[in-house]
């Protein structure tokens, strides 16, 4: 009980044929084969988005910060200083073209 036999495939196609006419079942069926293809594609990029997503917090996972050290506390010196140059003092540039 509750198996499809052959004759219930064609009783079903001869109602559908009936129901809709033989011309738009060829269209019904096109447009169910990319529907199906469509909801193939998007749940095969949730997938792969998933696959993604997971990768990246694996990745971000694996970073440890930098343990403190107690050189940066207290900086040397490695170069001798330079000596400042004197700072010229700012220029009104609406003066400089009334001088001109």
């Amino acid at each position: 009980m509750g198996a499809l036999k052959p004759w219930h495939i064609a009783v079903l196609v001869v109602v559908l044929i009936l129901l809709f006419g033989a011309k738009r079942l060829p269209d019904a069926a096109r447009s169910l084969g990319r529907s199906l293809r469509i909801i193939k594609a998007e749940t095969k990029s949730l997938h792969d988005d998933d696959r993604d997503l997971a990768e990246k917090a694996d990745a971000q996972a694996g970073y440890q910060p930098l343990p403190p050290q107690q050189q940066y506390a207290q900086p040397q010196q490695q170069f001798a200083p330079q000596p400042q140059q004197p700072v010229a003092p700012p220029v009104d540039p609406v003066q400089r073209v009334r001088e001109n």
